[in-house]
């Protein structure tokens, strides 16, 4: 009895799962395919565009493997059991979660020194950003496929040696118990990264919505129908940015604090384990969403900035 209760649990958890990544996949494949059907009619995509593509592109390796990873825990079998098969959908997925968050402190960065005032000691950079956007994109997902390795490098390694104790992750899949190496090799790999990601992306957030106040500050003293306009998309368009942001801070933090302990307390409880999991899929689910609500909108108040900038 309490088996088939369990199981009714799970197949419901299972169930919102994936009406959740449904939803989320299928946002993100219509945005992508946006943007390659204007790359294909032989539209210009801004460097903005190749940012947001890449973010699509890790929503997917989250979502997708985050798939994979429920439908083992709710049908899988003995097999699972193997290190390779079990390992992989969570290294695909750390490796979209952390691709993520470079791509968000990216497109921030990116949007703090594009509409930074001619005066601003980020104004240098403006024209030489844009070359590097394409590289940016390429050494972020080089570094968190080699970071990420490392772990399902080492349990693999040391499953096949004596004496480690082994910790049940999911159902059907585990992990190693925790030593000095492992703590280390989680903070360098993980934490670190993610926290300086999220310091710029706080900081260079910031600073866009003082450039975009300061801004509307300057023009409302200009009494004129377009100017009106234009103040009011530079509104609109802050309050896309800090909805964005503080979307995506809100539950990678709620996220990385659920994940801890998760791993912390190995008895985590049943709902515990899957909040955590259903709070990890909010923003590669809702991003898109937040993205396709207010694209054009930072670019018509970087034009903005430009025009009146201008004697």
């Amino acid at each position: 009895m309490v088996n088939d209760r369990m199981d009714s649990k799970n197949l419901a958890i299972f169930v919102i799962l994936i009406l959740q990544c449904s939803m989320g996949i299928l946002k993100n494949f219509c945005l992508l395919s946006y943007y390659l059907m204007l790359h294909y009619n032989k539209h210009t995509l801004k460097p903005v565009d190749f940012i947001f593509m890449n973010m699509f592109i890790a929503n997917f390796f989250i979502i997708f493997s985050r798939i994979v990873l429920q439908t083992m825990e709710t049908f899988g079998k003995e097999l699972f059991f193997n290190v390779f098969v079990c390992k992989f959908p969570m290294y695909t997925e750390r490796v979209g979660r952390s691709v993520s968050i470079g791509t968000i402190c990216l497109l921030s960065v990116f949007q703090a020194i594009t509409i930074s005032p001619s005066d601003s000691c980020l104004s240098g950079l403006k024209v030489k950003v844009s070359k590097y956007i394409s590289l940016s994109i390429f050494l972020c997902w080089v570094l968190f496929l080699g970071l990420n390795m490392i772990p399902p490098m080492y349990a693999y390694i040391k499953c096949n040696s004596n004496n480690v104790t082994h910790i049940r992750t999911s159902k059907y899949c585990f992990s190693l118990g925790h030593d000095e190496f492992t703590g280390s090799m989680v903070t360098t790999v993980f934490v670190f990264p993610e926290v300086f990601f999220a310091i710029l992306i706080v900081w260079s957030g910031s600073l866009m919505v003082v450039i975009l106040y300061r801004h509307k500050q300057r023009v409302q003293h200009i009494h004129c129908t377009y100017v009106s306009n234009r103040t009011s998309h530079e509104s609109r368009a802050t309050k896309s940015i800090l909805v964005l942001v503080s979307v995506f801070i809100g539950f990678y933090s709620l996220s990385s604090i659920l994940h801890t302990c998760v791993a912390l307390f190995c008895g985590a409880g049943w709902w515990l384990v899957n909040i955590t999991v259903i709070i990890h899929l909010c923003f590669p689910t809702l991003g898109p969403f937040i993205v396709s609500h207010g694209t054009a909108l930072p670019r018509f108040s970087l034009s903005c900035i430009r025009n009146t900038g201008r004697p």
